[in-house]
């Protein structure tokens, strides 16, 4: 099987074009193999770059552990790139489906026929409802209801915003928030160098809380600007950045009152910067701007 090695911000997955026709009988088999650090190639995932039927290309996204991924905006990036420096398109504007959803690329080239190295992703409208997360919620709680303690959902409206919840016996705040897929943020009062993202990073994936499992990004704000964060994926571990889970982070930090809405935030992750806009309004789109790389390329047997 032949393949491209590609990361953004150090969140490195394995591609295979399936543009031509190419069928893999088990991916999520696949997806393990290929991830394996130490027998396989080595990635944080599998990407099959496929024909779109809503849109122009669709991404079709395994972790590591071979679950499926609704979305990944460090990979759609590496598809934007993927897909332009091939030729499969000539645009510098297209749109790549994912379990359904349609984002629209914008890319930069400079001079006519550089391959880029930045993309513009409009990742779509931040779902703040808890029943669409999904978090474990009912409308309309209320301690009337015998729903008490401190796991009982606090909602503004239906938005999960400082949320206690505990975890592995201590009680966190969680800003909950989808960008297509589930993610709970947790704002530190240190910078997350310093805090035990591996040790505590499990223990809040499988927490009852999340019926389908969650992202989590633990996260600094330095400034009105600028975020530092690190991040525990759902079916992964620890990886060195996480798009969705970056403009989740900014999301909640707006929700929260930390950063200004409608600038740019730069979010300095274990593998890079990424640069998220959103205006605040829960109608408008929330805009990522970041780097594609390709690292090698290659084929595999045996998968």
């Amino acid at each position: 099987m032949i393949f491209t090695k590609m990361q953004g911000c150090g969140n490195d997955y394995v591609y295979v074009d399936c543009t031509n026709g190419l069928q893999i009988k088990d991916e999520a088999l696949v997806a393990q193999k290929v991830s394996d650090r130490h027998f396989g190639i080595g990635s944080d995932g599998l990407i099959l770059i496929k024909k779109g039927h809503l849109a122009d290309f669709e991404m079709v996204m395994y972790n590591a552990d071979g679950s499926r991924s609704q979305m990944c905006g460090n990979g759609i990036r590496c598809v934007a790139k993927y897909v332009y420096d091939k030729k499969l398109t000539n645009g510098h504007e297209f749109t790549i489906e994912s379990m359904g959803a349609v984002k629209h690329i914008t890319i930069t080239s400079g001079e006519p026929g550089d391959k880029i190295c930045y993309a513009r992703v409009d990742m779509g409208k931040p779902i703040l409802q808890a029943g669409y997360i999904p978090v474990k919620y009912e409308e309309n709680l209320s301690s009337a209801a015998g729903i008490t303690g401190p796991n009982a959902p606090v909602t503004i409206g239906s938005k999960v915003i400082m949320h206690p919840l505990n975890v592995a016996g201590k009680e966190y705040k969680i800003t909950c928030v989808s960008m297509g897929n589930p993610h709970a943020v947790v704002f530190l009062d240190k910078m997350p160098a310093e805090f035990d993202v591996c040790g505590i990073g499990p223990s809040f994936e499988h927490n009852e809380f999340f019926p389908e499992r969650t992202n989590t990004e633990f996260a600094y704000v330095a400034d009105r600007r600028t975020i530092f964060m690190r991040v525990w994926e759902r079916g992964t571990g620890e990886t060195l950045a996480c798009g969705t889970g970056t403009c989740a982070t900014v999301v909640a930090a707006i929700l929260n009152g930390l950063v200004d809405a409608g600038e740019k935030i730069t979010v300095h992750l274990l593998g890079g910067d990424l640069e998220i806009e959103w205006s605040g309004n829960e109608a408008d789109s929330v805009f990522m701007t970041g780097p594609a790389t390709t690292v090698f390329e290659g084929e595999i047997e045996g998968v």
